[in-house]
């Protein structure tokens, strides 16, 4: 492959999240500063405020209801909250997806179609009275016209002049090489939710709409997306070859049979970390299998990314799948990527901020992979976690003007009471957008159409609908709200073609979330939708994605480790095991995320919903530590998937015999269990503690500050807040200095087991 841009080294990255970090606490500030000026909260306009600024606060106003922010109907003010943060998210994010443009040389002047750089935009800002980043910022946003807004009230708001002199500088701040790293743009958002993170974290809320986005949000590393793609389509051009081959027991080894799977085109591209293993009669084959019932060609593959983050699988599908591309079609690299966004990639996800940097990361590479900016069409990226915000009758007007805009007369039927043939599947497709997306904050990917809604969803057409939608854009530009909700309504529409829709493959990260911290409406969902995989909402995504695949499909994903084994899942882990076939597993336990501070135990899985073959033998990969070792960083095991860490088969059928049916690298088989020769009466626990225990309640503050009384973690029947956190243990005098429990008269030795 082409050599990767390089990421960026721990000094770039942290000087990039101090300046994102201040950029948002500066822009926040200066925009409810704005919105102030301009009443947005207010009950009325000031009454010195020009007519264009009254204008300007409608829309304003109309905006936020949409984002969610709350109008009291009787005192006529309105929440800005949302909005103050969506002003300050644009404002700054356009200056700073200018200067990714411009760095690369990839900024066009859109009138002339000429590459400008910084210092050329700030000879036009100074001509036009403004600065050049407003200036890069109107290009790239007229380059792109699918992926950044034209029409967005809040890129109207003036920050104060003091305000965005030092965003400039922040932006100016940062070096030429962040923008050349091949991660920096994934990570911007990231640090933009930082802070809010972390106050979420702490606060100990349970995570409903405003907090999922932040706190489930991960960055995903590389080598967990070479992984997977390698070890599915990577695989599946493997097989292909060696199916092609006359015998491959030419190949001596791993390294042999990577550069036989080699895209030559486009620069080249290595599958670097495909795996490969021998089968029973010592041919080779790759250790995931070959997913023979994939399509036969590139040009057919459909793939999705439910939980697209900043487009970290869909900007490297792209790598991979546009030399593939011209290989397979003899076509030039332009050619294959615009075939590839057009045909092949697709991206879902619940935060829109999140969505357009998708977006724009995906044009970005696109731009750069041709060496200049070329047309793209429509990106196929699509938020859905916006919801109506409005009620259903307020909602239908937008189906009273799609009938007036297509020209359809007489919307009701001769009686005057019933939507006539004509209008009847346009009202129905838009009352269904309302219904599906009520709870879109919270529920995002996880909508499911035809399950929610059932039937001919939309009768009158997808296409017909966001035509109309279309149309009621350019008629109600001076009815604010109407046009924001038919701005919202075109991009449900769009979030539902994906929703519906059938890959071959889905590949993400999941969000990781237990269901003790979920809020009552996910848990709910849950219990009707996904009760087997209830546990987490990672194995909630994993029971969803199984409606998104073809009859050959596969997934693969970045999940939990957990539910290999735990008894929550087992139902789910035992439906799986018998119906689906299972590729690959590679355990990478903890800090496989390399500087997140996360420390999940974490999987790398690809299961394909094909009935698995009778002794088909799945593949499993351990990189994680074995418990008191020291944890193996991110690095490392990148290092050890690529060749190091030996492949394990195993006969996947072998596992349903485990105890819980537990997933294991190598499977018990008919070894003997401890089980059936040992008994254990009783785990770990404190001798005597009628003498030495105590709830911290029955032995007072005073007393509990001393070292006489130490605090004790036990076990909790159900996950709630500070569960088995009540009990203290009396530990010594306070005198003799000594830690740990002192010997008394009653102390016994806890915890045995006898022989059976």
């Amino acid at each position: 492959m082409t050599s990767p841009r390089p990421s960026l080294p721990p000094d770039l990255r942290n000087q990039l999240a101090k300046v994102v970090i201040n950029a948002r606490r500066v822009a926040e500030a200066a925009a409810r500063h704005a919105l102030e000026a301009l009443a947005v909260e207010r009950s009325a306009a000031h009454k010195a405020m020009s007519l264009t600024k009254q204008g300007l606060r409608n829309r304003l106003r109309a905006r936020g209801r949409q984002l969610g922010d709350r109008r009291d109907p009787q005192a006529r003010t309105q929440e800005i909250g949302r909005l103050a943060h969506e002003v300050a998210y644009e404002q700054w994010h356009r200056m700073l997806f200018a200067r990714f443009l411009v760095e690369n040389g990839l900024l066009m002047e859109p009138d002339h179609g000429v590459p400008v750089s910084a210092d050329e935009c700030a000879e036009l800002a100074q001509a036009k009275g403004t600065d050049r980043w407003t200036v890069a910022g109107g290009f790239a946003a007229r380059m792109l016209p699918g992926v950044f807004r034209q029409d967005d009230p809040v890129l109207d708001v003036v920050l104060a002049p003091e305000a965005r002199l030092k965003l400039e500088e922040l932006l100016e701040s940062l070096p030429e090489a962040v923008f050349l790293a091949g991660d920096a743009l994934g990570w911007t958002y990231q640090f933009w939710q930082a802070s809010r993170k972390d106050e979420i974290n702490q606060s100990g809320v349970k995570i409903g709409a405003d907090e999922l986005p932040v706190v489930t949000q991960l960055f995903t590393e590389r080598y967990m997306v070479l992984f997977l793609f390698h070890n599915t389509i990577g695989a599946w051009r493997a097989g292909k070859v060696l199916a092609g081959s006359k015998g491959n027991h030419e190949y001596e080894n791993e390294d042999d049979l990577r550069q036989a799977a080699r895209i030559n085109a486009g620069g080249g591209y290595d599958f670097t970390h495909l795996r490969f293993v021998h089968d029973e009669d010592q041919a080779w084959r790759p250790a995931a299998g070959s997913f023979e019932g994939w399509p036969r060609t590139a040009a057919e593959l459909r793939i999705l990314d439910p939980c697209c983050g900043s487009g970290h699988f869909l900007v490297e599908g792209l790598e991979l799948l546009a030399r593939l591309r011209m290989e397979e079609e003899g076509i030039s690299l332009e050619k294959a990527v615009r075939r590839v966004l057009a045909q092949n990639l697709h991206g879902l996800e619940i935060d829109p901020r999140c969505a357009q940097i998708a977006a724009f990361n995906m044009a970005f590479t696109a731009w750069r992979l041709a060496g200049h900016p070329i047309g793209l069409g429509r990106i196929k990226v699509a938020c859905c976690g916006l919801a109506p915000n409005s009620t259903e009758s307020e909602w239908m007007v937008l189906a009273d003007r799609g009938e007036e805009a297509l020209g359809m007369e007489g919307g009701r039927d001769l009686f005057g009471t019933e939507p006539s043939l004509a209008t009847g599947p346009l009202r129905a497709g838009v009352a269904a957008l309302h219904r599906l997306f009520r709870d879109a904050p919270e529920l995002g990917s996880l909508i499911d159409p035809q399950r929610m809604l059932g039937g001919n969803l939309f009768e009158a057409g997808l296409s017909t609908i966001r035509e109309s939608l279309s149309d009621v854009l350019e008629r109600e530009k001076q009815h604010a709200d109407t046009f924001e909700r038919a701005v919202a309504a075109e991009g449900m529409a769009g979030a539902v073609e994906l929703l519906d829709g059938t890959y071959d493959l889905v590949v993400t990260n999941v969000p990781f979330l237990a269901r003790g911290k979920q809020s009552d409406l996910l848990r709910q969902f849950a219990d009707k939708n996904h009760s087997a995989a209830k546990g987490d909402l990672a194995t909630i995504f994993a029971s969803r994605i199984l409606r998104w695949l073809s009859e050959s499909g596969t997934q693969a994903l970045v999940a939990p480790q957990n539910w290999l084994f735990l008894t929550t899942y087992r139902k789910f882990r035992e439906g799986l095991l018998k119906r689906q076939t299972w590729n690959v597993v590679a355990r990478l336990g903890t800090r496989a995320f390399a500087t997140s501070g996360w420390d999940y135990n974490t999987q790398l899985l690809v299961l394909s919903v094909v009935q698995p073959k009778r002794n088909w033998r799945m593949a499993g990969i351990d990189v994680s530590a074995t418990r008191g070792q020291r944890p193996i960083p991110a690095a490392e095991k990148d290092q050890l998937l690529q060749c190091i860490a030996p492949v394990e088969l195993a006969r996947q059928a072998d596992h349903l015999t485990n105890p819980d049916v537990a997933i294991l690298m190598r499977p018990i088989g008919d070894q003997t269990l401890l089980l059936t020769i040992a008994r254990g009466h009783q785990g770990i626990a404190t001798g005597d503690y009628a003498s030495f225990g105590r709830k911290f309640w029955e032995v007072g503050r005073e007393r509990l500050d001393s070292r006489v009384w130490t605090p004790q973690q036990s076990t909790v029947k159900e996950t709630t807040h500070y569960g088995g956190r009540e009990h203290v243990l009396h530990e010594n005098d306070g005198k003799s200095g000594k830690e740990g429990l002192q010997p008394g008269k009653g102390v016994r030795i806890q915890g045995g087991g006898d022989m059976a």
